[in-house]
């Protein structure tokens, strides 16, 4: 699930510290890693790769971002909640037997959380596979069939996402499968939390590597020192 990278459309929460065509410029990168990501766990031919996008008319935007073979089916639906079940619905009524929705913006997503989805949903009998975010959302969302019910009131955008799905889920008697808990990249907070992984002397947790990631960061870096996109950096140095 992504919005087309196009500054001020996109990790408007990450300005400041960056520029809007900076956060514009992460936001490609986010999505170069987490299609590698996805790419590499479907190459085994269980799975494709796909963006559900958003706006209708900015296709071009996602020119030479994606892998080969990836496709774009456009978002519709005017909240969250419609948008989610809406392409849930279209990949299932186009063939596939399961589908997992992940958000575009946790690029080290370790690539074991993908195939723990991937296998949960080749079991027999539904079920909902949910990853948790640290935020209280979520950051996947893997379902054999459209349960539109899991998508009504809910408090999108709020630390209940998680728990009103898991209410949700109950009420229709749907088993939940959780997955291990990660994080989403949206401030200055999460965004000093993603330069402690990517430049960690050791990746914790089987994180993804996300190169295109780093070396943009590294740039940054480079460019005029930590301060502004990764002062934590410039404290170690200083102590």
């Amino acid at each position: 699930m992504a919005k087309a990278p196009l500054a001020g459309e996109v990790k408007t929460r990450l300005v400041p510290p960056l520029t809007p065509a900076e956060a514009a410029a992460l936001n490609v990168c986010f999505l170069r890693d987490m299609a590698a990501n996805v790419a590499e766990v479907t190459a085994a031919g269980r799975a494709d790769g796909l963006v559900v996008y958003t706006p209708v008319g900015a296709e071009a935007a996602f020119d030479g971002v994606l892998p080969e073979g990836f496709k774009l089916l456009a978002q519709r639906g005017k909240s969250l909640g419609d948008r989610l079940c809406n392409a849930t619905d279209d990949l299932l009524k186009d063939g596939y037997g399961s589908v997992c929705l992940i958000n575009s913006d946790s690029p080290t997503l370790p690539s074991s959380v993908l195939d723990r989805a991937i296998e949960s949903l080749a079991k027999d009998g539904d079920r909902v596979v949910l990853g948790a975010a640290d935020d209280g959302g979520y950051y996947l969302i893997g379902l054999k069939q459209a349960h539109r019910n899991l998508f009504n009131r809910i408090a999108w955008s709020t630390a209940d996402v998680l728990g009103h799905t898991i209410e949700r889920a109950t009420e229709i008697g749907l088993p939940v499968e959780l997955l291990p808990r990660w994080y989403d990249v949206d401030d200055a907070e999460t965004l000093n939390r993603l330069c402690e992984e990517l430049f960690a002397p050791h990746r914790q947790d089987g994180a993804y590597p996300a190169h295109h990631t780093r070396n943009f960061v590294t740039l940054l870096i480079e460019k005029e020192g930590s301060q502004r996109i990764y002062p934590k950096l410039s404290q170690r140095m200083t102590t």
